[in-house]
């Protein structure tokens, strides 16, 4: 009976350390970034806001140089409203683009064609073609959200992007 229940241990913290393994060769790194989309902002006019990420090696450990195909696994899009509930059917489109020291942007996440009453959570369409490596190994990513009202904001709106980043281990060196 005892070693049964150690069996059973030892394959439960197998099966469980196996996971962790898992989720840390695959680097699955969350950014977010917020922008605040101000009462009187034009519409029919894209607007730019940039702002910088936090370093990327505190996600990967001993460094950048661990992990290679570095590209986007999903981007999602959130509002919220500071006087009633957020709602993303005020744009008219979202995009998103990373860049880095000494990089050209690239565009990693867009929606166009936002329906009126889409609610305030919106699912962007990421690039996962786009092969980061460069950016995110740069040591400064910027994100730079354009987005375009339908009309002019009649309210501050807080929008929120979160984006997943995933990866595979780097060959040894």
């Amino acid at each position: 009976m005892k070693n049964l229940i150690l069996s059973a241990f030892v394959i439960a913290a197998t099966t469980v350390s196996c996971g962790t393994v898992q989720s840390i060769v695959q680097n699955t790194v969350p950014y977010t970034t917020n922008v605040l989309v101000s009462s009187g902002v034009p519409g029919n006019q894209e607007i730019s806001v940039t702002s910088s990420a936090t370093s990327f090696a505190q996600y990967v450990g001993a460094g950048t140089s661990m992990v290679q195909d570095i590209r986007i696994s999903s981007a999602k899009a959130t509002a919220t409203n500071l006087s009633t509930n957020g709602e993303l059917g005020i744009f008219k489109s979202i995009k998103v683009y990373l860049s880095g020291n000494n990089t050209g942007e690239i565009l990693v996440a867009q929606r166009t064609d936002i329906g009126s009453n889409i609610g305030n959570t919106l699912n962007l369409d990421p690039d996962t073609s786009k092969i980061l490596d460069q950016i995110v190994k740069s040591g400064s990513v910027k994100a730079r959200v354009a987005y375009v009202l339908k009309n002019t904001a009649t309210n501050d709106t807080n929008l929120t992007i979160s984006m997943r980043f995933s990866s595979i281990p780097a060959p040894n060196q």
